[in-house]
């Protein structure tokens, strides 16, 4: 797979990008722990994005990508803000979507291996 060319990647990046920008978007600036989540794995999102446009092959990232996805739908309960519903249906949103595109990057590069060593 080329660098930079992976729509899925680039998906990832957009959705850390707009994770990191909601509070400000939603004005919830003043629940701190939905901003700080949001603010933190938003950042974590754009830098495993930018990982895996940069280097394609490598499955830790998306892996990790995965991850992210999975705690940041699980934050609002652990952080207490899930009756703050702006913040919790971003965090729910955007870490069904970080999961969708990691999961696909990842089915799409077994489903590559296992047609090469048929």
């Amino acid at each position: 797979m080329k660098a930079w060319s992976r729509w899925q990647d680039w998906v990832s990046l957009v959705l850390g990008i707009l994770l990191f920008i909601s509070p400000f978007v939603f004005g919830t600036m003043g629940h701190t722990s939905s901003a700080w989540d949001a603010w933190v794995l938003g950042v974590i999102g754009v830098i495993l994005a930018l990982l895996s446009l940069g280097l394609p092959n490598n499955p830790v990232t998306e892996w990790l990508t995965l991850v992210l996805g999975i705690v940041l739908f699980i934050s609002p309960w652990i952080f207490a803000f899930a009756t703050l519903t702006t913040a919790a249906w971003t965090s729910w949103v955007i870490g069904v979507l970080f999961v969708i595109a990691a999961g696909w990057v990842l089915l799409t590069n077994r489903s590559a291996r296992a047609g090469a060593m048929a």
